[in-house]
């Protein structure tokens, strides 16, 4: 899911903004390997980290589906902080696709299958069907921003940051099913 995510982002903001937005680890701009990937004059969308969020860890993982209880895997619900930075051969028109970016999350703060556009047909998309999450500015602090392009290795560009919230990770698999009670008795015959 978190790919999927990632990919329908990338798709919506590059809709938004008219220019390319590609998914890509920003290290590889500085990258010394025989074959760099070529990342020049384009939006860049990194993942920076992801985090359980423990606030819905104690969910119910049982269901009843007909007359059988299932037990499932918990659900996992997960932050993921993400990473647009506008490698451009000019700043200004940098500065106008990180501002872009910023307006397009702005309007648009509520990402489901029903208010986003994505290529259901799609090879990569064909296993997203249900989804809703949100997405926040995350405002780090000059030392925080300092650390995070420092240990990406490479030169600061501008930059800006959002926290995607509740991506849910659920695999489809029953762990144990048991039959439903339906009905009691109560042996009326009690023994003094």
């Amino acid at each position: 899911m978190i790919f999927e995510v990632l990919k329908i982002l990338s798709e919506e903001v590059e809709n938004y903004i008219g220019s390319t937005v590609k998914m890509e680890n920003v290290a590889m701009l500085d990258s010394q390997s025989d074959n760099p990937p070529n990342l020049g004059n384009k939006v860049l969308l990194t993942l920076l980290n992801i985090n359980e969020e423990m606030t819905m860890k104690n969910f119910p993982n049982q269901s009843i589906r007909g007359n059988r209880l299932e037990t499932r895997p918990r659900v996992i619900n997960l932050n993921l902080f993400i990473l647009f930075c506008a490698n451009r051969t000019s700043y200004d028109q940098a500065l106008i696709d990180i501002a872009n970016i910023i307006e397009f999350f702005q309007g648009k703060k509520v990402f489901t299958q029903s208010n986003t556009v994505y290529n259901h047909q799609s090879v990569e998309l064909k296993n997203i069907d249900n989804f809703r999450f949100t997405v926040e500015l995350y405002t780090p602090t000059f030392e925080e921003l300092n650390y995070i392009w420092g240990s990406l290795g490479g030169k600061q560009l501008p930059s800006v940051l959002y926290k995607l919230s509740l991506v849910q990770i659920e695999r489809d698999t029953v762990l144990g099913q048991s039959g439903q009670v339906v009905e009691t008795k109560t042996d009326s015959h009690l023994k003094q």
